[in-house]
């Protein structure tokens, strides 16, 4: 019981000492902002710096017109979306049933 009473009154004493310790001032202190006076005057722009890569406008190439289409290869065709349903209709129908139906709370009957 002695410990305890001991160990109480040290964390009391130390809490207490750490809210009178001022790491933190109470002065007030005034905010202040930093100034950017040539932030809105007119001045050269900046030089051009390619994006892509290299040192110039040379480095990549551009061009305008349509390409043919034997260009791309040839198109996947996969199945049409009436035999994925008949496929799945075909499926449900002979997928295999639930054993148990339950058609009120607590009640079930076997089909």
């Amino acid at each position: 019981m002695k410990t305890l009473l001991v160990v109480l009154l040290v964390l009391c004493a130390v809490s207490a000492f750490g809210q009178t310790a001022g790491s933190i001032s109470s002065q007030v202190q005034v905010l202040r902002l930093p100034e950017h006076p040539e932030h809105a005057t007119v001045h050269s722009m900046a030089v051009e710096q390619p994006i892509v890569g290299g040192t110039g406008p040379e480095t990549y190439a551009y061009a305008q017109g349509e390409r043919p289409l034997w260009e791309f290869g040839a198109v996947a065709q996969g199945p049409s979306l009436g035999d994925v349903a008949r496929a799945y209709r075909k499926e449900k129908l002979t997928g295999k049933k639930a054993e148990i139906t339950l058609e009120e709370q607590g009640t079930s009957t076997k089909r």
